[in-house]
């Protein structure tokens, strides 16, 4: 098994390469944005492994700048000076796609997208972490939060879903954690679409973000 992983982690970094190598972008630091890349089903239960250093490596190799990753559950903030979102998400997603012979789906944000985010939480979202479970889906355009709340199913007296700048905002009482209904999102078709991340790591990430850009 580790003997496959290091062959894996090698040949991402190759490919990463040499893909960027067709498509790299070329970049002006005056106009340098903002973004983080929220990566689908990344070492979870054992599967799609992968080394935050090696996936730090790749984006690299795409030409991005200040790479850094944050966890285990792929978070990764770069700096581009392009602005089309939807370019930025496909070249990531075709070069990782191509290394792990699976199709990834990234979700990308930036510092103004995600400033909006948190400060479009319903009130008091966040702030009683010993009563609830605070998440936040993140929704991979073209998928809009209308169109998203349509799909999630609450549990009356354990659940609540409110919709957000490109995000549902969800919460469940941790008493009563195990009649939520936010994992049957799972089996959804509209899953695909979406990236779910912990109210905690969506401040942080934020902050990371704005301590980058002073």
């Amino acid at each position: 098994m580790v003997q496959f992983s290091e062959r894996l982690f090698a040949s991402l970094r190759v490919t990463c390469y040499a893909y960027s190598r067709s498509v790299r972008l070329r970049y002006n630091e005056t106009w340098m944005k903002k973004y983080v890349a929220f990566l689908r089903g990344i070492n979870v239960g054992g599967k799609n492994l992968i080394k935050m250093t090696e996936l730090k490596a790749c984006f690299e190799s795409l030409g991005f700048q200040d790479v850094s990753t944050y966890i285990q559950s792929g978070n990764v903030l770069f700096s581009a000076n392009e602005a089309n979102q939807l370019k930025l998400t496909s070249l990531v997603e075709k070069a990782l796609s191509r290394t792990l012979n699976y199709q990834l789906r990234v979700v990308v944000k930036s510092l103004r997208q995600m400033k909006a985010i948190v400060a479009h939480a319903p009130k008091g979202f966040g702030n009683d972490p010993a009563v609830y479970r605070y998440d936040v889906i993140f929704l991979k355009e073209p998928l809009t939060a209308a169109e998203a709340m349509n799909s999630v199913s609450t549990k009356e007296g354990v659940d609540q879903a409110f919709t957000g700048p490109g995000v549902l905002f969800f919460t469940r009482l941790i008493s009563k954690a195990t009649q939520s209904r936010l994992t049957r999102i799972v089996s959804l078709p509209v899953y695909q679409s979406m990236t779910i991340r912990n109210w905690n790591t969506t401040t942080k990430l934020l902050n990371m973000m704005e301590m980058k850009s002073r």
